[in-house]
């Protein structure tokens, strides 16, 4: 059994971060020939062939003859949770190969961290892509700094493709002062053209609905799975603010089935946040989960799914419901 979550406190080294930034395991083998558009939404066929086209445009950059002199340009791939974004993302960047890197938002803002500004932006200037998945400004530092990276890396000629539940002129609305930092927002805005995709949540197409909770025993039977951890709800929740959200991938690190005994809702929005963020990784990874207690869908409570956030609570819920389903 792989050794338990609580308690892991898993280190970065800062000269390996770069190469870590590859799409997940669960779109590591994602393309754009794998990637069915809904017929009933045609945004989903035309996103297809806007990314395609981005992808191909970003390969020529550093091609002799070929690079243009202008700045490098934006693709904003906007639209609801479940219709396909990270799965376009991570095909863009197998297209670009080895000349793309590829991360979540709160990656980016971790390599900045751990290598300083200067240095995090003139590694990342050196690809022809740079893709970040779940594109997301909540709070004024964020703002900042990747308003500042963002322009600098286009200034030198790199291509940025993003996705994110949110226009970019709309970032971080409902979370911080954004009107203060109204400049910097806009100033990532006019870096983009939007592609907005619709569709219903693909996770979800066929009603599934989250699962009635498993027993006590159900939940501890994973314990004998070769990779598989049982831990409490409670205790998992508290240990999750011991570890940065940016090293939630190593902290899962080896899981592939997780066992919650005891789930009961959130009531502190900053613990919730913190779930979320841990949602992203096991989804990433393809984790099983099975869980005793609270229904999987009232973990988030209603004055959460009204409040700024509601959009990640929404996205950690369906993919929560798609690895809590029968396989």
């Amino acid at each position: 059994m792989t050794p338990d979550l609580v308690g892991r406190r898993p280190t970065l080294d800062a000269a390996a971060l770069v190469d870590q930034l590859v799409p997940p395991p669960h779109f590591a083998t994602a393309t754009f020939e794998t990637y069915i558009p809904d017929p009933d939404y045609p945004s989903q066929a035309a996103a297809l062939e806007a990314v395609r086209t981005f992808a191909i445009r970003a390969t020529r950059r550093g091609i002799p003859g070929l690079r243009s002199s202008t700045a490098g340009k934006g693709l904003y791939l906007d639209g609801g949770f479940g219709v396909g974004k990270t799965h376009l993302l991570a095909a863009a960047a197998a297209a670009v190969g080895d000349r793309a890197v590829f991360g979540t938002f709160v990656e980016y803002t971790h390599l900045v961290g751990a290598l300083g500004f200067v240095r995090a932006r003139d590694e990342l200037a050196q690809f022809a892509l740079v893709c970040i998945d779940e594109f997301e400004l909540d709070d004024p530092g964020d703002t900042l700094l990747m308003a500042r990276l963002m322009r600098e890396l286009t200034d030198a000629g790199a291509a940025i493709a993003a996705t994110s539940n949110t226009l970019p002129d709309s970032l971080g609305e409902g979370r911080f002062a954004a009107e203060d930092f109204r400049r910097e927002i806009q100033a990532v805005a006019g870096l983009f053209t939007v592609v907005t995709i619709d569709g219903p949540d693909y996770r979800h197409r066929g009603d599934v609905e989250s699962p009635v909770p498993a027993s006590s025993a159900q939940v501890e039977a994973v314990a004998g799975d070769p990779d598989g951890v049982v831990v409490g709800w409670s205790e998992l929740v508290d240990d999750l603010w011991h570890v940065h959200p940016s090293r939630y991938g190593a902290y899962v690190e080896g899981v592939r089935a997780l066992g919650l005994q005891e789930v009961t809702p959130l009531d502190d929005q900053a613990r919730a946040l913190r779930v979320v963020a841990l949602v992203d990784r096991l989804y990433d990874r393809d984790v099983r989960i099975i869980a005793s207690g609270a229904p999987l869908d009232h973990v988030f409570p209603e004055d959460m799914l009204r409040g700024g956030y509601r959009k990640k609570y929404f996205r950690a819920l369906s993919r929560l419901t798609s690895m809590a389903a029968p396989r």
